[in-house]
């Protein structure tokens, strides 16, 4: 079998994060965004010994677990991959690809406390990154998501089952205005155009809305022109600000090179349980809000009783889980490497009457030498490469009695987990939350404890 051959393949089972696994001879053949019992036609892209990657061609019998629809653009949208079947059985994949990452690192002997379906598995993002691309090359501009498989083209989003309508409205006007315009899309490999990405950020209570659009510095349309087209939308929520932010690097991704407010404000207001949160348009703040207070009722359960303990929130974000956890703690200290993170933290603190929260700007690998007072508890959620292990070997040396780690890739969380257990940690309980429905992430909360209790 060499590369560019056609196989005919049925999948027989499902590894993180959503590659399908077949087996011809002594091949294993692995296929991206499959599901299991899906006869397919697919094409050998890469083959190393006898283990090969395939690209899927055409879906020859569906899953007998696909009784949904989907929405218009599934086939070729790469936002989605399990809108074909029930949310059970979504549940039941995304729990059976976690508990094989465990087994397969030799992490065992917990309590496994099952998945928890997200209270809102609809309309729930409450932040989209969308880029500007072509519908096909050469055709008319779009905006939305990229096409699977498709390092250009993109689906300009008409409906869709995860994001809030209002987003849908301010992607049909943001084209209408750069359309009549003649506004082009940044071409990554020519370096020529000018538009790169729409981010839109809306409160999940307070209906704020945030409008971020990315740029190179030399765009040729009317920041003003821009700002009343958008204020022409009719939405059920209300814009508070818009941002154009200039990046001109090689990267496709939001970088600000620098930003502009050309409406309103730079932030909007949302939030958590009875707290409040201001939210700037670079920090982090859990992607679906009632799914981040099911996330955040597992941390404070798995924390148990913390009065009067010394509590560090490694990886703080704009210090959601610091601020959860300070009504009882003697003293929460935050770390977060976004310093405008760390301001927002600490006006948001200050606006909830929150005073035994110290938050800190810098890398967790460095700053973790910063903090003197002893842990009673470190709580870890650090981004989806996982924690650096020079930064982990520190967090150890800390010798807290728990570590209740939280992870958006179970990958990284059972490296992670396996160098915490060689240096004197147990896993003790595991529990998924299926936070990002129709979506192949999964949320994972572990609960570590020192294995001696010698302290």
């Amino acid at each position: 079998m060499k590369k560019n051959d056609v196989v005919l393949l049925e999948i027989s089972e499902l590894n993180f994060p959503n590659k399908g696994v077949s087996y011809i001879d002594e091949y294993k053949i692995t296929v991206k965004n499959t599901l299991p019992h899906q006869k397919i036609k697919a094409r050998i892209c890469k083959k190393k010994n006898l283990n090969l990657e395939a690209r899927k061609e055409e879906i020859l019998e569906k899953s007998p677990f696909e009784t949904n629809k989907g929405c218009s653009h599934f086939e070729i949208c790469g936002g989605c991959s399990y809108q074909t079947i029930p949310y059970e059985y979504e549940d039941k994949l995304k729990e059976e690809q976690v508990l094989k990452l465990f087994k397969n690192a030799d992490i065992k002997d917990f309590v496994f406390e099952g998945i928890v379906t997200a209270p809102q598995k609809e309309a729930y993002r409450n932040k989209c990154e969308f880029s500007f691309g072509d519908v096909e090359k050469g055709g008319e501009l779009a905006l939305g998501m990229r096409k699977r498989q498709s390092f250009y083209e993109v689906v300009t989003l008409k409906d869709c089952n995860i994001v809030d309508s209002d987003y849908l409205k301010i992607i049909s006007k943001t084209l209408e205005f750069f359309k009549s315009k003649n506004i082009t899309f940044y071409h990554k490999s020519l370096h020529t155009g000018v538009l790169r990405h729409l981010v839109v950020r809306k409160g999940f209570y307070t209906g704020e809305i945030l409008i971020n659009l990315v740029t190179v510095s030399d765009y040729g349309f009317s920041d003003e022109e821009f700002v009343n087209a958008l204020l022409e939308t009719k939405l059920e929520g209300k814009i508070v600000g818009i941002l154009h932010t200039v990046n001109d690097g090689i990267a496709d991704a939001v970088i600000n090179e620098g930003i502009k407010l050309i409406y309103g404000r730079d932030y909007y207001n949302d939030r958590l349980f009875d707290l409040k949160f201001k939210i700037s348009p670079f920090s982090f703040f859990q992607t679906n809000t009632k799914g981040a207070e099911a996330l955040y009722s597992i941390v404070k359960e798995y924390t148990g009783e913390v009065n009067n303990k010394i509590i560090y929130d490694l990886y703080c974000g704009t210090g959601t889980i610091s601020q959860v956890m300070a009504e009882k703690a003697k003293k929460v200290y935050g770390i977060e490497i976004v310093s405008e993170a760390i301001d927002a933290a600490k006006e948001n603190a200050k606006e909830n009457g929150i005073t035994n929260c110290e938050f800190i700007a810098g890398d967790v690998l460095k700053m973790v030498d910063e903090l003197k007072e002893k842990a009673d508890l470190i709580i870890v959620d650090p981004p989806r490469d996982g924690i650096h292990p020079k930064a982990i070997l520190k967090i150890i040396d800390f010798n807290a009695p728990e570590i209740v780690y939280v992870s958006c890739n179970p990958v990284s969380l059972v490296r992670d987990l396996k160098i915490f257990e060689e240096n004197g940690y147990k896993t003790i309980k595991v529990r998924c939350l299926n936070q990002f429905s129709r979506t192949v992430h999964v949320e994972t909360v572990v609960l570590l404890e020192k294995s001696n209790k010698q302290m």
